[in-house]
């Protein structure tokens, strides 16, 4: 039976540095050396100018897990129900958001795909990334109670032409496996440790082929045109919205999400999905 993650209930937790493939580094520090590295950035002072302390542009591929990233723990349900609940509770009781501190609004942000009345939520994550394995099954029970004008997208981050994962995950979207292998994807990084961040695609097909998905349909897929520009869309996404963190939220193309924990990353993006619905109602331009 395949394992699932945890996130941590530790409010008080700072997110570090994850990577999408890439070496972590704080905001300012040089690029990192070419070779894998174990360590990650420190917690800052401060939180950076998203949902998470910066990771650089390097090509260097990440460690097998981030160090100092919480680590994955036994399945419970009801503890990832009671994390939501209170996300939920935090949203409506908690006090008004506070630009600059909750949320960075991203000047001529444009949303991943057409709203059509919808309001968009996009997660850029990183399977290389500990507080994305973390955030995984959070954010599984939370999109759950996601009204049905609210469209979640999951986006692999493309920081670099060297990660493998990111044409995998849209291979496996295209062929209709990606609930069936994306947790698995995460097991396999982070707790059962039979893939590396610098993974090659034979091998995260593997991973899903374990799991279900047909290895050959994923192979006849992964580089096709139609992978090959969701990467590229992907990439102008985050370049437009300057993300250069994983785990990062961006609510309508407008909002980047800041937080201090993954509860209260929930937490600020249940206020402006408020806040957009309203806008939406009301008819006002989103």
């Amino acid at each position: 039976m395949t394992k699932r993650l945890l996130a941590p209930l530790l409010l008080s937790l700072m997110l570090v540095a994850c990577g999408g493939g890439e070496t972590p580094a704080t905001p300012d520090a040089a690029p990192a050396p070419a070779a894998p590295a174990e360590a990650t950035a420190p917690v800052a002072d401060e939180p950076a100018d998203t949902a998470a302390p910066a990771v650089d542009g390097s090509e260097a591929p990440a460690a097998e897990a981030t160090e100092g990233a919480p680590a994955p723990a036994a399945a419970d349900p009801a503890a990832d129900e009671a994390a939501i609940a209170a996300a939920t509770q935090a949203a409506a009781q908690g006090p008004a958001l506070v630009p600059g501190t909750d949320y960075v609004e991203i000047p001529g942000g444009q949303p991943f795909a057409p709203l059509n009345g919808q309001v968009e939520v996009v997660e850029v994550f990183a399977y290389s990334c500990g507080h994305c394995a973390a955030f995984d099954p959070l954010v599984g029970a939370w999109k759950k109670r996601l009204p049905s004008d609210v469209r979640f997208t999951m986006l692999p981050a493309a920081f670099s032409d060297q990660d493998n994962f990111g044409p995998a995950f849209f291979a496996a979207e295209a062929n209709g496996v990606i609930d069936r292998v994306h947790t698995p994807l995460f097991n396999a990084m982070h707790i059962e440790r039979s893939l590396r961040p610098n993974a090659s695609a034979d091998e995260i097909i593997a991973v899903m082929a374990k799991h279900g998905a047909n290895a050959a349909q994923l192979k006849g897929t992964i580089d096709s045109f139609a992978v090959k520009a969701q990467i590229a869309r992907t990439r102008q996404f985050m370049a437009r919205s300057g993300i250069d963190a994983t785990p990062t939220v961006i609510v309508n193309g407008k909002y980047r999400v800041r937080g201090r924990t993954l509860e209260d990353i929930l937490r600020i993006t249940d206020q402006l999905i408020v806040r957009e619905r309203a806008a939406t109602q009301a008819g006002g331009s989103l």
